[in-house]
């Protein structure tokens, strides 16, 4: 089975903007995907929302997988989000993640703590903003 990563997931969705949100999201993510960030529970709609949000703002990114571990169905990964924004502004965003495979490889279930490293305060919320 070919298994999605979080970096090809978040380069599809985040810094692919010529990618169709939607396919992005299909390639990476099953129909049933929900996420919990920051205590916070989206459906994938509410996710997918998230991300259009997200492509109105970062102008390019990159990510930095500190720490990844797989067993079964089960993931979980350390990672750094690189965004500079179209206005110029940069944050970088530390994230905790734990996850869920579905059987095609897909992810079925994310839960996330994030903590802003670098950044104005209003983008604190930027892991979650719509």
């Amino acid at each position: 089975m070919n298994r999605t990563t979080i970096v090809t997931a978040l380069t599809d969705l985040i810094f692919n903007p010529g990618l169709d949100l939607h396919e992005a999201a299909d390639r990476h993510f099953a129909p049933d995907y929900r996420q919990r960030t920051n205590g916070q529970w989206d459906d994938r709609e509410g996710f997918l929302e998230h991300i259009a949000h997200l492509r109105t703002v970062v102008a390019e990114g990159s990510i930095e997988v500190h720490d990844e571990l797989s067993d079964g169905i089960r993931y979980a990964d350390r990672h750094t989000v690189h965004v500079t924004k179209k206005d110029g502004s940069t944050v970088r965003t530390e994230v905790y993640l734990f996850g869920e495979f579905a059987p095609d490889g897909r992810f079925s279930r994310i839960e996330e703590v994030t903590l802003m490293l670098e950044g104005a305060e209003a983008d604190r919320n930027l892991g979650s903003a719509r």
